[in-house]
């Protein structure tokens, strides 16, 4: 296939799960052809008008949000104008682009761009992580030129002829770790390899039930001891909680941040790894072939972490603990899995063999099937 210089806008962010899948994708456009040229579209105030231009793209923001759980709130009310506003804007941008193609891959800012670019018949493509839809996405895909997805059963949610079952892109960087990058994350953590390490990611924003369940852990004085050292990622918006808790305790086998800069060393780093059940993340764990718990959140549309996690699940490539049972139960499980190397041994196995890791490309292929 002729990788010609192309023009796309990419769309969508909120959270480090649709980001990441969105510069995977960008990432290999621009591998593909240098002088492809890009345009992010994202929502004002989220974290993608960080992360997008730090890692070299233009964006856009629109003044978009999302519905308030607080239905009556006057947020709510001002929602069909700025959807509105946005859509306008998105239709301006378009004109001024002149885009081969739009890609959405969720959030907020995905809807309106991509309703936008189908009514000023832009060909759309669009990259669905999770194992249940949303609304926006399945009422987005009844126009879509194809809708790339990560799990099988999509055709509950969209056409069946237009769907693509890709995986979801994720980082290059994200592979099974041999020893010298085992050694390498030893060396960068500070962690002894003759120990068992556990890694507890709570996702881009934390996790307060994981933060929680760590907390009532150490508080009951089960904080590893001699055999365990822990990786604890607990996210910006709980960094200040959790340094008033861990003041005064000497803990040097837990090592605690706000975000983790080398997910791939500390994914090297871990026999075992707590998780949310975002769609990124499950698709880095089974790329790293990692043995994990999952804690799926209950604050997601149509419970769609429990959808993703329980596709692992059912194939013996995974464990979960629910959200409420958490505090009680997660750090006990956690603890028994680390003991027992022969049923960590099965789970990467069986999670190994549903690693996908060439979405990106498979995806990039699309785009240029349906440009043409």
């Amino acid at each position: 296939m002729e990788y010609r210089k192309i023009r796309a806008i990419i769309s969508g962010g909120g959270t480090g799960g649709h980001i990441f899948p969105a510069l995977s994708i960008a990432n290999q456009l621009k591998a593909l052809n240098p002088e492809t040229e890009i345009l992010f579209v994202g929502a004002n105030g989220r974290m993608e008008m960080e992360k997008v231009p730090a890692a070299g793209y233009k964006i856009v923001g629109l003044d978009i949000s999302g519905l308030n759980r607080k239905l009556l709130s006057a947020a709510n009310f001002k929602l069909p104008y700025k959807i509105w506003k946005s859509r306008q804007t998105a239709k301006k941008l378009i004109r001024e682009f002149k885009p081969d193609i739009a890609i959405g891959v969720g959030g907020y800012a995905s809807a309106p761009l991509l309703s936008a670019a189908q009514s000023l018949g832009i060909p759309t493509l669009i990259q669905e992580q999770n194992g249940f839809a949303g609304l926006t996405n399945k009422i987005l895909g009844k126009k879509a030129k194809s809708i790339c997805v990560a799990y099988e059963g999509m055709d509950r949610f969209f056409p069946a002829d237009r769907i693509i079952l890709t995986g979801n892109p994720i980082r290059k960087e994200i592979v099974p770790a041999d020893e010298a990058m085992r050694s390498e994350a030893m060396s960068f953590y500070g962690l002894n390899p003759e120990k068992k390490h556990l890694f507890i990611v709570g996702g881009s924003l934390g996790s307060r039930t994981l933060n929680v369940s760590m907390q009532k852990w150490i508080e009951a004085g089960c904080t590893g001891g001699e055999d365990i050292e822990v990786i604890w990622q607990c996210g910006k918006y709980y960094k200040a909680g959790v340094d008033e808790f861990m003041a005064g305790r000497n803990l040097p086998n837990i090592l605690y941040s706000d975000f983790i800069k080398r997910m791939d060393l500390a994914y090297a780093a871990a026999d075992v790894v707590i998780s949310r059940s975002g769609a990124s993340s499950i698709s880095e764990l089974c790329a790293a072939h990692k043995a994990s718990i999952f804690v799926p959140s209950p604050n997601v549309t149509e419970d769609h972490q429990t959808h993703n996690a329980m596709a692992l699940v059912r194939k013996d490539a995974g464990m979960i603990v629910r959200d409420a049972d958490a505090p009680q139960q997660l750090m006990e499980t956690a603890c028994a899995l680390l003991a027992d190397p022969q049923k960590i041994a099965s789970i990467e196995k069986n999670v190994a063999l549903l690693a996908k890791t060439d979405a990106a490309q498979t995806i990039a292929d699309e785009v240029y099937r349906i440009i043409g």
